[in-house]
């Protein structure tokens, strides 16, 4: 095994979820609490609505060192601030444009729906997300970039 192969099979990717309170950061936790298994990778900021997330956190957190970033929040039709979550997939849905323009692939983003009683899916998806950043490798696009 060379020594590139090696680094790479100890790499682990940093991935920021931005949870909204009131569904999202809730499946999470009873993700936790039911001990369902999912990567450490994610470090969860919890947000009051997925609406709320500024488009230019995510490009600081790619900036500062990022692999993948995922936004989570109620169900279309389920936000407890009515259309809170529209506006999130309405802005967010441009920021992955705006991604590929500067060079880093849209995959490495992702937006899910998870309710409060869906811990599984909050498993699975962060699961299936972690694993297809480690196949992409790190991110080495914007990092560094002021």
């Amino acid at each position: 095994m060379t020594q590139e192969n090696e680094a790479k099979d100890e790499w682990e990717p940093k991935i920021i979820g931005f949870l909204c309170n009131w569904c999202s950061y809730t499946g999470a936790d009873l993700a936790g609490t039911s001990r369902l298994q999912y990567p450490p990778n994610i470090r969860i900021i919890k947000v009051m609505c997925s609406g709320r997330v500024n488009p230019q956190f995510i490009l600081k957190a790619f900036q500062e060192g990022a692999d993948g970033i995922l936004v989570s929040g109620c169900h279309p039709g389920d936000c407890h601030y009515i259309e809170g979550n529209y506006h999130a997939r309405r802005k967010l849905t441009l920021l992955m444009d705006l991604l590929d323009y500067m060079g880093v692939d849209s995959k490495r983003f992702q937006m899910s729906w998870v309710s409060a009683s869906e811990g599984q899916k909050f498993a699975e998806v962060v699961t299936t997300f972690t694993n297809q950043i480690k196949e992409m490798g790190p991110q080495t696009k914007l990092r560094g970039v002021k």
